[in-house]
């Protein structure tokens, strides 16, 4: 029988007894269930977490096989959203998970949104306007926000704390096409490119064709970090280090940065990155 005090009592020590009754009754918001989404999803419901809304409108593929927690052979062509409620479930058959198959829209994002502690962004790199609306929404009702994003083998990781510099203020991208926009995501995203030295083979990114290249160990990563900040968020615990600040570790490299962008992408030298970025996009 499942009994919630001795499957997370291994957490007991990293956090007190009465934390673990905390991040018990919290919840999480995680729109996309694919590579870092089922990645978030899986060690949040480990940590103790009962209370999800999760949302993907896609299926998992073959060429999901090499990050995503959910996909398996045996979950060919199954909705992700499906799979990893029921992954999570496996863990915790007490969870309260709420799934969005149809995926965020403005006319479902304040629903996707209620009564949410913090939000675990895990949308596709390419899903501007999706992530537009959900931060937005999230600045709005003051919901922190975290994202961490899988670069070659490491992660780049954003924080948005309510009161503080928005999504919009970051990366600006008004009166920006949506190939400028993905560059200045890109660049937003990863000042420090710990990642761009080691890319063996350019011709598999194409911001035009909306793919690129991804490993299992950058996920993980990404996983471990948003995790911890999640924790900290939610029992109010640690110092939080939130944007214009960011961070980047890569562990092919043996680096990690901790970068700073106090006009985000209006400053001069992200226009400066935005312009080579730009160009080398183009090409």
């Amino acid at each position: 029988m499942f009994n919630y005090q001795k499957a997370f009592s291994r957490n007991i020590g990293w956090v007190t007894e009465d934390e673990q009754q905390q991040l018990k009754n919290k919840k999480v918001a995680i729109a996309g269930m694919g590579g870092v989404g089922g990645a978030h999803l899986v060690n949040l419901a480990r940590l103790g977490i009962e209370n999800f809304n999760i949302s993907d409108f896609d299926d998992f593929e073959v060429h999901n096989f090499n990050r995503q927690s959910g996909a398996f052979m045996s979950t060919l062509e199954q909705q992700k959203v499906d799979v990893m409620e029921n992954i999570a479930l496996d863990i915790n058959p007490d969870a309260n998970i709420k799934s969005y198959p149809e995926g965020i829209y403005a006319h479902n994002v304040d629903e996707f949104l209620e009564g949410v502690d913090i939000y675990v962004d895990a949308l596709d790199f390419f899903a501007l306007e999706a992530r537009k609306t959900v931060f937005q929404k999230c600045y709005e009702k003051n919901i922190p926000v975290i994202t961490a994003a899988p670069l070659g083998m490491g992660c780049a990781f954003l924080c948005f704390m309510p009161g503080q510099m928005s999504y919009e203020e970051y990366f600006r991208f008004a009166g920006k096409s949506e190939q400028d926009q993905l560059i200045q995501f890109l660049i937003g995203l990863s000042p420090a490119m710990l990642q761009r030295p080691y890319l063996v083979d350019k011709t598999r990114v194409s911001f035009i064709e909306k793919r690129g290249p991804s490993t299992p160990m950058a996920v993980n990563l990404c996983s471990g970090i948003a995790g911890t900040y999640a924790l900290k968020i939610l029992l109010n615990r640690g110092k939080i280090l939130a944007a214009p600040y960011g961070l980047h570790f890569d562990a092919y490299r043996n680096k990690f940065t901790k970068t700073w962008r106090p006009f985000g992408n209006a400053g001069i030298f992200p226009r400066i990155m935005f312009h080579i970025a730009k160009k080398i996009v183009c090409k």
